[in-house]
């Protein structure tokens, strides 16, 4: 009996505004929603978020509560990040991989998969894969 109508990734980060700097300026998601901004000896910001580019959700959230955050990430913590792979539909991944170098971000160039889709991989700063394929 089908009774769910999507899914929406919640990723566990470590700089909010670095994340939201990654996703909205590079990879060009909206904020759609956000909690409340909080003043912090860190600067301003809020929480948690709820992203979205074209139709492709994900929400954010920040690991550690206001002025509790450790001064570098969990290593542990970031090893399990890197078992996280959101696949992620595009229309032209040679065209994402060309706006993403352009912005300056280093990666390397997207390849043919053996199943035939050209993908593009990335890693955000939290260490989870992203995956564009075409």
């Amino acid at each position: 009996m089908p009774f769910m109508t999507g899914a929406i990734p919640l990723l566990q980060v470590f700089d909010m505004p670095t994340s939201i700097h990654f996703y909205r300026d590079m990879l060009g998601f909206e904020v759609y929603q956000h909690s409340p901004e909080v003043e912090t000896t860190e600067g301003r910001f809020f929480h948690w978020c709820w992203l979205r580019n074209g139709a492709v959700e994900l929400m954010l959230n920040t690991a550690y509560d206001s002025n509790e955050r450790p001064p570098v990430p969990d290593a542990a913590r970031w090893a399990g990040h890197s078992d996280v792979s959101l696949s992620l539909g595009c229309a032209d991944a040679d065209a994402v991989y060309a706006e993403l170098t352009a912005k300056g971000m280093a990666l390397e160039p997207p390849r043919t998969s053996p199943h035939g889709p050209r993908e593009l991989s990335l890693r955000d700063p939290d260490g989870y894969d992203l995956c564009f394929r075409s």
